[in-house]
């Protein structure tokens, strides 16, 4: 217990009695971490910032009251205490041989197979994580089926600044997509050495600026583009998509294999279209009587009964453990999440009053803390190969 005077206290004092807070995600000390900033004393009052690795942390609440309640324990007297929460989002550190500058974190997202809903859980991560202050691109490296201009209601053709493309920007997200340079009805038909100076083309040469987070949507399966991604660039790490059922499980299995034989981190798996909520869809979309009967769950006999599980239970969450992965997350079928990307306002799905949006919410939050993790672990990324 620090019993000084208000005169006397000083920030080695407010360091000192900080000692042992930890970060719940990193495991790490905050002040060891050089996440406590601008520490102030007078008139009674203590103030400082607590500055946490990304703006989308999931703990942020809980250590502020850590911080406030350590404070209140170790400093005896009057004093008011002031916590601001702040967020700067951290990369790898120091630059490495292939990285984009400006850039702090690249992050893949893929799946094992088509159809798991990948690239709207890409655009949704993206938007997700912009949501919470960062500033992110979205690159669409899903080649032979762009779909990511059609999801976010992107449309135009990217143009040249000098010796730089310029992304196309919507709502404040910076987008690059094979869709932007095709006709709708053109298919694309294309081997790896064009794949790879079009990705090429996609990193080097578009005028990303700074992001803290740059998410790559990729083409399903194990091809040419997450080779030539993992071979060009330090990735942060690779996100899984998948759904509960054994055949895409065992599709995810492998993408997780080819992500761990490149020495790309698994950051999670996400298992989409976990359930369809018939009580979310009675709200959004009964009549008098069917809202009726929804609000009072007078339709069915017993909690969790409104949850219809189509493609089976907690599939992606039991190989997540088994795999030793962490486990960002589900997302239920929803109707709204459906129409608003096809429609082209995938952003939406976030928006308040969406059925989908904490499920959303709690992705980006679970994934933003496994990068920070990531990035405190290994500051400096080794270089990427292929194993035998």
């Amino acid at each position: 217990m620090f019993g000084k005077t208000h005169s006397a206290l000083t920030e080695k004092d407010v360091l000192e009695a900080l000692k042992g807070v930890k970060d719940p995600d990193l495991g790490r000390d905050l002040v060891d971490l050089g996440m406590i900033k601008n520490v102030k004393i007078g008139d009674g009052v203590v103030a400082l910032t607590v500055n946490l690795t990304t703006p989308a942390c999931p703990m942020k609440a809980k250590i502020e009251g850590d911080v406030r309640q350590a404070l209140t324990n170790r400093l005896s007297g009057d004093w008011k205490i002031e916590i601001a929460m702040t967020a700067e989002v951290r990369g790898k550190g120091a630059a490495e041989t292939g990285d984009i500058p400006g850039i702090k974190n690249v992050i893949a997202v893929g799946s094992g197979k088509g159809g798991v809903g990948k690239s709207t859980m890409a655009a949704t991560i993206a938007f997700g994580l912009k949501s919470y202050g960062a500033s992110v691109g979205l690159m669409d490296a899903d080649v032979y089926g762009p779909s990511i201009p059609h999801l976010v209601g992107a449309t135009g053709r990217p143009m040249a600044r000098g010796e730089r493309i310029q992304p196309i920007e919507t709502n404040g997200l910076k987008l690059m997509s094979m869709g932007f340079l095709l006709e709708p009805d053109r298919a694309v038909i294309m081997r790896g050495p064009m794949l790879h100076g079009i990705m090429q083309q996609f990193l080097r040469q578009v005028d990303w600026g700074p992001l803290d987070y740059l998410v790559i949507d990729l083409p399903p399966g194990t091809g040419d583009v997450p080779l030539t991604l993992a071979q060009t660039l330090p990735l942060t790490g690779a996100v899984v998509i998948c759904t509960p059922q054994e055949v895409a499980l065992l599709d995810a299995v492998r993408a997780i294999a080819m992500f761990r034989q490149l020495r790309v981190p698994v950051l999670g798996m996400v298992e989409n279209m976990a359930f369809f909520d018939v009580l979310a869809y009675l709200k959004e979309r009964g009549g008098p009587e069917a809202k009726k009967l929804a609000e009072n769950k007078a339709c069915f006999d017993a909690p969790g009964d409104e949850r219809v599980h189509i493609f089976g239970q907690g599939g992606a969450r039991r190989k997540a453990e088994e795999l030793q992965v962490p486990f960002l997350g589900e997302v239920p079928l929803n109707l709204f999440l459906r129409e608003s990307g096809d429609d082209g306002k995938i952003e939406e799905a976030l928006r308040e009053g969406s059925p989908s949006r904490p499920y959303l919410l709690q992705v980006v939050e679970r994934l933003a803390a496994q990068i920070s993790i990531q990035n405190i672990k290994n500051p400096k990324m080794p270089k990427l190969e292929i194993l035998n």
